[in-house]
């Protein structure tokens, strides 16, 4: 059996994983090819987040690919917005999350750290998810209830140590941050938040690339990784991802996290780990909880 690929006996989403690979490896050639090319840039909102021509394209050809295979479902997609299937809304209560460029301010200024992101949602939960990297040509998706898989195999980030061993653990874990583009900079909690994870890890990862933290830490690559009021589109693909590896996904107050789309940016704040990391991870968030209410 070819591990590098979702396979029948995965799960009953099995098709739908095939054709998310499928879709988010060609969108990943596509900008792979023209990461270097001179390419059209626009602001995105008042945030400071842009767009660029390689997230039209990248979506537009992920969407039709999606329309085509599955013509009843409802597509969201980050550049494009709602575009319901042929019964003229989700009336089959399937939902495909696109987000074709996660990290387009890294690739507009050069930095190649970006990755594409599909998610399908039933019911609102998501029951598929698929991160591909192009930089490095690697792709990982999960199935919920299946487990979740790389060009390796089964991924088991939640289930061992990080990359850290000896003095250089013992100086603490390495950590991921992302937030919501329209948060201000002087919001209290998230410079609190931020302040107590610098001093708590060996080193705190942000990478304006949200995807690519959360397929890193369902690989084991790093031991946690935090969210304050992030954006809604890369989430389900990730938190599948990572939850199916074995990964903890908590609230900030250490209560259960839930994965549904559609609710408030306050319910998407998030804390993720090992599950031996998570406890020491909700400790740091709680003292700076204190003092950015204070």
């Amino acid at each position: 059996m070819d591990r590098t690929r979702p396979h029948d006996g995965a799960a009953a989403f099995a098709f739908e994983c095939r054709v998310a690979v499928q879709a988010a490896e060609e969108a990943g050639a596509l900008l792979r090819a023209r990461f270097l090319d001179a390419f059209g840039v626009c602001p995105k909102g008042e945030d400071g987040d842009v767009v660029t021509e390689l997230d039209l394209l990248a979506e537009a050809l992920v969407t039709r690919r999606l329309a085509e295979c599955f013509p009843g479902d409802r597509i969201v997609a980050e550049e494009g917005g709602v575009t319901d299937g042929r019964s003229g809304g989700p009336a089959s209560g399937r939902t495909w999350l696109v987000d074709p460029l996660d990290g387009s301010n890294n690739v507009v200024i050069g930095l190649p750290a970006y990755v594409v992101g599909i998610a399908l949602c039933v019911d609102d939960e998501p029951v598929v998810g698929v991160v591909h990297d192009p930089v490095i040509g690697r792709t990982w998706w999960a199935v919920a209830g299946a487990g979740a898989f790389g060009p390796r195999g089964r991924l088991c980030g939640g289930a061992g140590a990080a990359r850290s061993v000896g003095a250089a653990a013992a100086a603490g874990p390495v950590l991921a941050w992302t937030q919501g583009h329209g948060i201000a900079a002087g919001d209290r909690l998230l410079r609190a938040l931020k302040a107590e994870l610098e001093a708590g890890s060996r080193r705190l990862l942000q990478l304006w690339a949200p995807l690519l933290a959360w397929s890193m830490l369902a690989r084991g690559d790093i031991d946690g990784f935090v969210g304050y009021l992030p954006e809604e589109i890369d989430l389900p693909a990730g938190c599948l991802l990572a939850a199916e590896a074995g990964v903890v996904i908590r609230r900030l107050d250490g209560g259960r996290f839930s994965r549904r789309i559609g609710q408030p940016d306050t319910a998407r704040s998030f804390v993720a780990g090992r599950p031996e990391v998570v406890p020491y991870l909700l400790d740091l968030v709680a003292r700076a909880s204190a003092t950015g209410s204070g």
